[in-house]
């Protein structure tokens, strides 16, 4: 048995991870601003009140941690806002790299001591933030904010490479979640699930650094 902590655990991929993970018996310590009814109905470890963006809110939580070690951390939280060059908005732009990208980051850094030998860390971006995939424009804010995740992960995975610490950059796919406005055209979260927890369990410290689409493709930069 495996100690996971998530962020944004309360719905949707986060929740579904949460789900998945705890139904093969591994333990979870799910994160999140507000806990939801789903999660609470779990009888997982839940830490609500934790904002990836508060360095006091993190750092509360590192402290309420003590001695456990963690395992794997997946950095799910996030948010979206799709700007279009027509209506852009500077602080829309600005609040999205806080929250996808320098967030995850500094949480990664102050949660360093808490992680274990050989510990591995996910970190949920989208084939949005690939430069070369971009065919369709847009979503400057969205888009920006997780380019600089992946390069966030990539610089991850070379560093923490000689701590024996592995890093995957993963794209969860379409996925019909409130984040999606419920798509049509999107993957159940079951589905998702299923694949991001597959490619964590086949990180290693060869693979490290790589940007995989929950489906095992791997992705271009």
């Amino acid at each position: 048995m495996a100690t996971y902590l998530i962020t944004g655990a309360n719905r949707g991929i986060g929740l579904e991870l949460v789900k998945q993970l705890k139904n093969r018996g591994e333990s979870v310590i799910a994160t999140c601003r507000s806990t939801s009814k789903e999660l609470n109905a779990l009888s997982v470890r839940v830490e609500a009140g934790i904002d990836i963006t508060s360095g006091e809110s993190v750092i509360k939580l590192r402290d309420s941690l003590k001695d456990t070690k963690i395992d794997v951390l997946i950095q799910n939280a996030g948010i979206a806002e799709f700007n279009s060059l027509s209506n852009l908005d500077p602080q829309s732009i600005v609040d999205q790299f806080k929250v996808n990208a320098l967030s995850p980051l500094c949480f990664v850094q102050t949660m360093l001591n808490h992680l274990s030998k050989s510990a591995k860390i996910a970190l949920i971006s989208s084939r949005m933030g690939s430069i070369e995939d971009n065919s369709s424009g847009g979503s400057y804010g969205y888009r920006m904010s997780k380019v600089a995740l992946c390069m966030a992960g990539k610089s991850l995975a070379v560093d923490l490479k000689p701590k024996d610490i592995s890093v995957a950059i993963l794209h969860p796919g379409l996925v019909s979640t409130r984040m999606t406005g419920f798509t049509a055209n999107g993957i159940h979260p079951k589905e998702s699930v299923k694949g991001l927890i597959e490619r964590i369990d086949e990180l290693t410290l060869d693979n490290t650094g790589t940007f995989w689409h929950s489906n095992g493709e791997i992705l271009p930069w």
